[in-house]
């Protein structure tokens, strides 16, 4: 064999070496797992309502600390100072535990606890009402006051506001002062943990900002009656006419419709350790139970 062939078969056996060292090509392809997250719709599931005796019930607040749900009865002219107005007291069964607990109040509506006393809206004055003795320990007339609607407090500090004159009065310290105007057809207020104020007026749901500004959260559900703040950007909301809606980032969702039977939705409570809705029904005059699922 010739050095010139020697040569050849060379290179030949040094090819074929580095193509059996080389990188093997497989049949095996890698695959990414793809986990596509479940979206929930809320729901809200009737689980009891009382009897039909809490005359024009408008407003409905669960206190955590007795477990106690009270409920502001209008019974007569949501504007007239007749004095049928009245708190009574149920339980989170829906039994009435006190259907006069308290008497001789005039239209009201919100309410409220701070400072051991329940603190309630009447037309154009703000009601305080001892808890323990459920005496009416003071009266804080509201200068300009025509409509006073929802309450909510915060450390002691009690917000409510005037749907008529669109403004939200604080009472602090005693004192009456006003925080914000020019919020038209202003109902629904609430404050988160963080005493952010939230509140439900003619042009939806709005942030409340310390410097009387506010920020449109939701433009839909407009002319809303009452507030729930569930945390991580999450309300539900309700229309007096019978429309209750959870309320997120992404919009919002109608939980609730009553209107073709008749029977409100107005200052909605909440229990958020079962995460009961509870819906004064108005002109029904009866308090309903909802499960909320979301």
């Amino acid at each position: 064999m010739n050095n010139q062939s020697k040569l050849l078969l060379l290179g030949m056996s040094t090819t074929l070496l580095f193509a059996q060292c080389g990188p093997q090509k497989t049949e095996e392809t890698s695959t990414e797992e793809v986990i596509v997250e479940e979206i929930k719709t809320p729901t809200l599931t009737k689980i009891w309502e009382t009897d039909t005796t809490l005359t024009t019930n408008e407003s409905v607040l669960y206190d955590a600390a007795s477990g106690k749900i009270y409920v502001s009865n209008i019974e007569g002219d949501p504007t007239g100072k007749d004095g049928k107005g009245s708190i009574s007291i149920i339980d989170k069964e829906g039994n009435i535990v006190s259907q006069d607990w308290v008497t001789g109040l005039n239209a009201p509506k919100g309410m409220g606890i701070a400072n051991g006393n329940l603190y309630v809206t009447d037309i154009d004055e703000l009601i305080e009402i001892n808890l323990e003795s459920a005496e009416i320990t003071n009266k804080y007339p509201v200068e300009g006051g025509e409509f006073l609607n929802d309450l909510a407090t915060y450390e002691g500090k009690v917000y409510f506001t005037d749907m008529n004159t669109g403004k939200v009065h604080l009472l602090e310290g005693g004192s009456l002062s006003t925080i914000s105007e020019g919020n038209e057809s202003i109902n629904g207020i609430a404050v988160a943990e963080d005493g952010m104020l939230y509140s439900l007026d003619k042009t939806g749901l709005k942030m409340l900002h310390a410097d009387g500004s506010s920020m449109n959260m939701n433009e839909t559900v407009t002319g809303g009656d009452g507030l729930v703040i569930l945390g991580d950007g999450k309300f539900v909301a309700s229309r007096w006419a019978g429309e209750i809606y959870f309320v997120d980032k992404d919009g919002e969702t109608l939980l609730l419709d009553t209107k073709d039977a008749e029977s409100n939705t107005a200052d909605i409570g909440f229990i958020p350790e079962e995460n009961i809705v509870l819906v004064p029904t108005f002109f029904k005059n009866k308090v309903v139970a909802y499960k909320l699922d979301y």
